[in-house]
């Protein structure tokens, strides 16, 4: 029996997850252990660590490291305290494998932490791109830490080959969050009322904005541009919040101002994976920087409004629209995003990131299959030829 240790340390996350928590729960030769971190232990973004214990998973440990503060020196001391705590977890109790997803600070804190430690890593999402934030820098970081690697798309692959990880180590699985469509009930546009708490006068829009922590420029500046177009729409809009990045709380402070006195306007503090995915299935169209825009809403057929920098360079479906964070950029991509024309387009669109049936499925054989000895632990660097 191998200790396969995930490590959770957002909403978000925790929502991509869930497939493969499942599958792990019930494979007879893997042992599962949910480590959670982040703003899950955070009262300020609901503590959501609530959620996972009700969904059957919970934590065997819980690594306590987010300071009050969205400042950059309050991320590095973060990242600071969440690296001595993943130290100490792994010296109380080493697992066999860490799994971690993605490109946030906090998973990089894990992956560091088990490097002393001689633990193999799994990294899901690697060898994307998203040249406006700096978890572009360490999602590559994580790449070099880690021993497995679960790609959404065979581009991604490849750019992790030329990054001089060995083909043998990289696994094509697809986009994992997209397991959660299989058997997924979808809300009713009244349950969903419901749970918003407000009715739905027409489709509404739904709004996920984030810092681009690598702009110069003022993300309050940013943010009233964007708000300044959603001021004219009459539709339900529905704001998700803003993640735990250095100057995310001037994002939500400027969002609850515009919600405050518009009976339109709901900004949600916490969305469950059902009815966020059932509002991309209601929506108008989605606007913002959110991943989830490139990598979930293709499948719903759904028009984005993709805004600024945060997500430049990541690839993206037919389905997103680029805007500049100016107004009149927004303006003219949300016009497009809401014509029914260009929604009628999208019908029979691919997802890019949607190569395999099941992601979860095929993570749990590679890592029920793999040979877990010196090979996996000693890496080599990988020269791939010139054709690549």
């Amino acid at each position: 029996m191998r200790t396969v240790a995930v490590v959770t340390v957002d909403r978000s996350d925790a929502g991509i997850y869930r497939p493969l928590l499942e599958r792990l729960r019930g494979t007879p030769d893997l042992n599962l252990r949910v480590m959670v971190s982040g703003t899950h232990l955070s009262p300020e973004f609901g503590l959501t660590v609530h959620g996972l214990e009700e969904g059957g998973f919970p934590p065997a440990d819980r690594i306590e490291m987010l300071v009050s503060s969205d400042t950059p020196e309050g991320t590095g001391l973060s990242m600071g305290l969440g690296l001595q705590g993943f130290a100490r977890s792994f010296a109380r109790s080493r697992p066999d494998l860490l799994v971690v997803l993605g490109d946030r600070f906090e998973m990089f804190c894990a992956a560091l932490a088990a490097l002393p430690f001689r633990i193999p890593v799994a990294h899901i999402h690697g060898g994307e791109v998203t040249e406006g934030a700096m978890d572009d820098n360490l999602r590559h970081a994580m790449t070099k830490l880690s021993h497995l690697h679960f790609v959404s798309t065979a581009d991604h692959g490849r750019r992790l080959e030329r990054m001089g990880e060995e083909p043998w180590r990289i696994t094509v699985a697809g986009a994992l969050g997209l397991d959660n469509l299989e058997g997924l009930r979808l809300l009713s546009r009244g349950e969903l009322e419901k749970r918003i708490g407000m009715e739905f006068a027409a489709d509404p829009v739904l709004v996920t904005f984030h810092p681009a922590t690598l702009d110069e420029e003022d993300p309050g500046f940013q943010t009233e541009e964007l708000l300044a177009v959603l001021a004219g729409c009459e539709r339900p809009l529905i704001f998700s919040r803003p993640n735990a990045d250095p100057r995310s709380r001037l994002i939500l402070e400027k969002i609850r101002a515009f919600a405050s006195g518009r009976s339109n306007v709901k900004v949600a503090e916490t969305l469950g994976t059902d009815v966020y995915f059932s509002l991309m299935a209601t929506a108008a169209a989605m606007v913002g920087n959110s991943s989830s825009g490139l990598i979930e809403a293709p499948s719903f057929g759904l028009p984005v409004v993709n805004v600024g920098n945060r997500q430049r360079g990541r690839t993206r479906g037919a389905n997103v629209i680029d805007a500049d964070p100016r107004r009149e950029s927004v303006a003219h991509a949300l016009r497009r995003a809401l014509d029914p024309a260009f929604r009628r387009s999208l019908k029979g669109a691919v997802n890019p990131y949607r190569p395999k049936p099941s992601a979860s499925a095929c993570i749990v054989g590679v890592l029920a299959e793999i040979v877990w000895n010196q090979r996996l632990i000693h890496k080599k660097f990988y020269e791939p030829g010139p054709e690549q």
